[in-house]
């Protein structure tokens, strides 16, 4: 790709989710984007990387909460302070794909944005780039709005899917272009397998791709008074003001996803399939199963400066463990998930990993805020 049109391509990572089912690692203070969970780099860092060989530093963009303004500017020292968006409430996607696409528009008249969250796992990194560099060449026509989905491994009921009709066409001679049918959010397990064979389906992973003035084309279209509300934010040059314009706006916005505000009533979407070992890091069975696993098939994490501390296992297996500052000896345990925090220990079958958030919004009902 040209340095010519790598000048108005952006990627923007959305850094602002809070990660419940990762609980107690991720917390309010430390939510899963900032922690490692599948290697030596924070989910952040090594988001980061990847989209750096798509755009050069200056044109990656990071959107963010307010309250993690220190840690993004730790975690991603090579980013200028100025492409850091920081939202002064908690609202969605939708928004946060908006503001993006705006703030690419304030530096570039035609920027084009990648889209991409910052607690996804790629590990065919090569093909990762050059599914996104097809899409933005792709979303160089403006009348498009393009997803890249991801083509599923397993009949997964904690995705939604995407439903393609005809090929309308091929990019660089190898990489095809789906006319987007219909999106259907987290099917039954029946319907997942009904949707895997019919070899329409795709995964919904939010990685969207499409010119600035096609989202707010879209969004003036279907979710006009959000459009109406960032037009102030489009006179403006200058980051700072920009930043200090979001707080009214964010204030009136909807909070709402961007697959319900838009997606899945635009009648101009269309699809890339991508084959690129994705994963969503959302529940702890996934680091388990993404993990290094021993002999037994046990997988044992540590923070990088307690990884000397022990773990012992005896007739265990199949077991994730997490360890912080304390010898954890297992004895006949199986498929269990035990992780251990400064101030907080979860232990749970894997099999109810997603079921985590439920502690967590029992702590809610119980008031007990130091613990989320």
């Amino acid at each position: 790709m040209s340095k010519k049109t790598q000048d108005h391509i952006f990627t923007l990572i959305l850094a602002g989710g809070g990660g419940t089912r990762l609980w107690p690692k991720s917390r309010k203070k430390t939510p899963k984007q900032f922690l490692k969970l599948a290697g030596d780099k924070t989910m952040l860092q090594a988001t980061a990387d990847r989209f750096s060989k798509i755009t050069p530093w200056e044109n990656i963009l990071v959107i963010s909460n307010k309250n993690y303004v220190k840690e993004v500017t730790k975690q991603l020292p090579q980013l200028p302070k100025e492409n850091i968006i920081f939202e002064p409430e908690k609202k969605d996607t939708a928004l946060a794909m908006l503001v993006g696409a705006v703030f690419a528009k304030t530096k570039h008249p035609d920027a084009i944005v990648v889209n991409g969250a910052a607690d996804h796992v790629v590990k065919k990194t090569d093909e990762f780039v050059k599914l996104m560099q097809a899409a933005a060449k792709a979303a160089e026509d403006k009348d498009k709005l393009i997803a890249v989905g991801i083509t599923p491994t397993y009949p997964a009921t904690g995705f939604g899917y995407i439903k393609v009709g005809k090929e309308v066409g091929k990019i660089d001679r190898d990489v095809s272009l789906f006319k987007v049918d219909s999106f259907t959010e987290k099917p039954n397990l029946a319907t997942a397998q009904a949707f895997i064979s019919t070899g329409q389906y795709f995964w919904n992973a939010n990685n969207y791709v499409w010119s600035a003035d096609a989202i707010l084309e879209a969004f003036k279209k279907y979710f006009v008074e959000d459009y109406k509300l960032v037009q102030p934010l489009l006179k403006t040059k200058n980051p700072r003001e920009f930043q200090r314009l979001l707080k009214p706006i964010y204030k009136q916005a909807t909070s709402i996803a961007i697959d319900y505000a838009i997606s899945e009533k635009a009648n101009n979407l269309y699809l890339i399939p991508g084959d690129f070992g994705w994963n969503d890091i959302g529940e702890w069975k996934v680091v388990y199963d993404l993990g290094r696993k021993d002999l037994n098939g046990n997988v044992i994490t540590a923070d990088s400066e307690n990884n000397q501390v022990k773990v012992l296992t005896l007739e265990s297996k199949n077991n994730l463990v997490h360890n912080d500052k304390r010898m954890i000896a297992l004895l006949g345990v199986e498929d269990f998930v035990i992780i251990d925090t400064p101030e907080i220990l979860l232990v749970m079958p894997k099999e109810r990993s997603q079921d985590v958030k439920k502690i967590v919004e029992r702590l809610k009902a119980d008031n007990l805020v130091d613990y989320l």
